[in-house]
């Protein structure tokens, strides 16, 4: 698909619910069963992994959000091809990415609140404690994507996943 000595950042970002690691896992799938060397990195994972399953102030996100991007970055520096689901609210988390990696497809998962609320999957936004984003806390969403998916509940995963793989290989032809 491109040069293996230069990586790529493939950047998932939406609510919670909004289906980031079910379609960043099945990119990440079509990407190895395409021989492209990928990693998939989800932020409930990584949060975890960290010890910051708890971290949930406006300071701890935004640290949590740029170690996220920093390691993509590494990963990408390396030659892999890097696809990471995460909130990721801020906007300058995502102009770092954007001006600290050469190859850098970001991916709105555009979904309403309200679908939201309604698919549910984790149950968060029924026990809601005061520290949701998109309804408690504030959520920058991205104001120059790559790629927007909205989806009320009428797009599939699998559609999903088949236009942010569209849209890497268009972007290794360009």
């Amino acid at each position: 698909m491109y040069p293996m000595d230069d990586g790529l950042v493939v950047w998932i970002t939406g609510l919670s619910g909004a289906g980031k690691s079910t379609v960043g896992h099945m990119v990440w799938e079509s990407l190895r069963q395409r021989g492209v060397p990928a990693i998939y990195l989800d932020g409930d994972v990584m949060r975890e992994m960290l010890g910051a399953v708890h971290a949930h102030s406006q300071e701890e996100r935004r640290a949590l959000a740029h170690t996220y991007g920093r390691m993509c970055h590494a990963l990408a520096a390396q030659g892999m091809t890097v696809v990471c689901s995460t909130i990721s609210m801020f906007h300058a988390v995502r102009d770092w990415n954007r001006a600290n990696n050469r190859r850098y497809l970001e991916i709105y998962l555009r979904v309403p609140v309200e679908e939201l609320v309604r698919r549910d999957p984790k149950g968060l936004y029924a026990r809601n404690d005061g520290r949701m984003i998109g309804l408690d806390a504030p959520f920058e969403a991205p104001l120059t994507p790559d790629l927007v998916i909205d989806n009320g509940g009428d797009v599939t995963a699998e559609e999903s996943s088949g236009r942010i793989l569209a849209l890497i290989q268009a972007s290794a032809s360009s």
